[in-house]
Parts: C-alpha cells; structure tokens; sequence
C-alpha cells in the first residue's frame, strides 16, 4: 500500500491530536484511575482502533484492513504481557497511586518514539535484505519455545533489573530519591536534582524496547507495510495505559497467557519462514491475513477461558486448604487445652467447700 508524505503526515498529527485530548481530559491532574474511567477509554482507544481500520478497508481495500486488524490484535495481546513488568517497575519505585497514569503516559510516549525508529529501521532492512525474514522467523520460534520453557518453570522474578539505559542516566544525573509531584527535576542545595518521576518513565519506555524485540518482527510477519505497522503500534500502545488499572487485578488470573503468546508467535514466526521460501521460488504454501487473524483470536480466546478456569480452580483449592488448616488448628488447640487443664477424677478436679477452706 503506497502511503504519501502527506497522509503520513495527517496521521501522525491525528495520532498526536488524541494523545493530547487524552492527556488533557484524563491525565492532566494527578488523580486514582477509576475502573470506570479505565474502561471507558479503554472502550474510546479500541472503538478508534476500529474506525481506522474500516478506513482503511473503505480507502485501501480489504487486505490492508486486515492486516491493521491482525497486526493490532497481535501488538494488543503482547502488550498484555508488558503490564506485568509495568506493575513490578511500579511497586520497584513506589510509585504513589496517584502519580501512576502520568508515569505510563509518558512511558509510553517514549516507548512509541522508540518503537517508531525500530519500525523505520526493521523496513530499510527488509526492502536491501529479503532473506532477514529467515532470521525474524527462527527468533520468533525461538522466543515462542523461551516463553513456554519460562511458563512451565514459572520463573516470574520479582525482581526487575534497571537496563543499562536506565543505570548510565543515573550516573550522569545526580537524582533524589523523594517524589515532588510530577516535577522531574528539582533545585536542592543549589544543585539540580532528577526526582523518581522521571527516572520511572524513562524505566516504562526503555524496559519497553526489548519487548519490541520479538512484537516488532511479529507484526512484520503479518505485513511489510511499514504504515500499517505503526499505526497497529501506535494504537496498541496508546490504550495500554488505561488497560493497565483495568486489568490491573486480573493480570495474575491470566495464567496461560504466556502459552497463549508462545503459540502466536511460533505460528508467526512458521508464517514468515514460509513467506521467505516461497519468495526464494520454493512451491510451499503461503498463510493467508484470515487464517492468521483467526489463528490470533483463536488462541487468546481459548487462552483466556482456560486461564481463568484455572485461576479459579487454584482459588477454591487455596481456599479449601486454609478451611482444613483451620480445622486442625482448632482441634490442635482445643487438644492442647484439655490437656493442660486438671485430670477428670483428681483431687483438683473435686470441687471445693469455701467454708470448710476456711476452718482449715
């Protein structure tokens, strides 16, 4: 799909006008996001989502429709997984409640920019080397193989090692270690000081980069267009923040989410090493944009009924086992007090006469 200066223009300006609106309307004033305020424009992100991909199946066709759609599920699906790192990078910093939707707004810009300048170089590189697709397949399968290792270990660290991004601007930067609001830098003792806000972000919108490492060659699996990847990005990405207190505490019920994930991107990854041979003159079928995109929601559909089947079979076992542990520590204690009380038949066990205590 031929995409002129002007229209890149026009969207890029529209993208910035509703980053603008959102900032304004919801994230000016530091304040607790709401699960009704969440939701609602996680609501507005997705319903955009969709009127730009009619527009795009009214102006360009069916096939660049539905590879935005695919594209935006798949980014949408594996910007889920990042919640979960964004919640360790917050409890990290002891970001307060209030100050939490700034952080991810301007994380997430930075994470944008970024990803914008991955796109732009992923594309020069795919239009001097067609046999790259081979690589961003074999790594694809490769992290899709990592993910279900790492979900069958459960190996979910607590722990979030700082990149070393985010370590060399500390060092350069003298910072403090209290918040001042949502002011990243402060005057202290004469001394320019960077406060825990800005480090944060920076934290959200550089941790974000390896992410991009297996979703951006995911997406050019579904498409080479370098537009459709990075309005499928840019759309992904801006509802993530309101997603983020939405489904804050149901990000530990999604337990298969990682299987879920491991299967969309091996299947991706299969999709562009067909895509490579078949490029190479090898006669080998081709995945077509509707058998991925029902693939994609396939697999999170059955991923996600499966993960909170699960969850709830866990909740009601652990909630079985505090009943039993509870029992036998009731039954243990009342043993312990018949016990320590005085033998049935002894001479401590008779009643006394007050009166005849008192002759005595």
């Amino acid at each position: 799909m031929g995409v002129s200066l002007t229209v890149w223009a026009l969207t890029i300006a529209g993208l910035c006008a509703l980053i603008a609106a959102d900032f304004f309307i919801g994230g000016r004033k530091p304040h607790d996001v709401s699960l009704k305020e969440a939701g609602t424009w996680t609501i507005v992100w997705i319903v955009l989502a969709g009127l730009f991909g009619l527009g795009l199946f009214l102006f360009a066709g069916g096939q660049p429709a539905g590879e935005f759609f695919a594209g935006f599920i798949t980014e949408k699906s594996l910007s889920v997984d990042n919640l979960f790192v964004f919640v360790l990078i917050m409890a990290k910093f002891a970001v307060p409640s209030s100050y939490q939707q700034r952080v991810l707004l301007v994380g997430v810009l930075i994470a944008l920019v970024l990803r914008a300048i991955f796109i732009a170089a992923g594309a020069a590189i795919i239009a001097s080397f067609s046999w790259v697709f081979y690589l961003f397949g074999a790594f694809l399968v490769w992290t899709a193989w990592k993910l279900i290792q790492d979900a069958r270990a459960e190996e979910h660290d607590e722990e979030i090692e700082e990149n070393r991004a985010l370590k060399l601007v500390k060092k350069r930067f003298p910072s403090t270690d209290a918040y001042h609001g949502t002011k990243l830098f402060i005057m202290e003792n004469g001394k320019r000081l960077m406060t825990p806000m800005l480090i944060v972000m920076l934290a959200i919108g550089t941790t974000d980069v390896l992410f991009a490492l297996d979703s951006i060659p995911a997406i050019f699996g579904l498409t080479q267009d370098p537009y459709i990847v990075f309005t499928a990005n840019a759309f992904a990405l801006m509802g993530l923040r309101q997603l983020y207190f939405l489904i804050g505490g149901l990000l530990k019920k999604l337990v298969h989410l990682s299987y879920g994930l491991s299967i969309i991107l091996g299947f991706i990854g299969v999709k562009l090493v067909l895509h490579a041979l078949h490029s190479s003159g090898v006669a080998v079928p081709e995945i077509s944009i509707s058998v991925s995109l029902a693939v994609i929601c396939s697999v999170l559909i059955v991923t996600t009924i499966t993960s909170l089947y699960a969850s709830r079979k866990q909740q009601a076992t652990r909630e079985a086992d505090a009943g039993e542990r509870a029992v036998d520590g009731a039954e243990e204690r009342a043993a312990q007090s018949a016990g320590e009380g005085p033998e049935e038949g002894s001479a401590e066990a008779e009643p006394r006469d007050p009166s005849s205590a008192a002759v005595r």
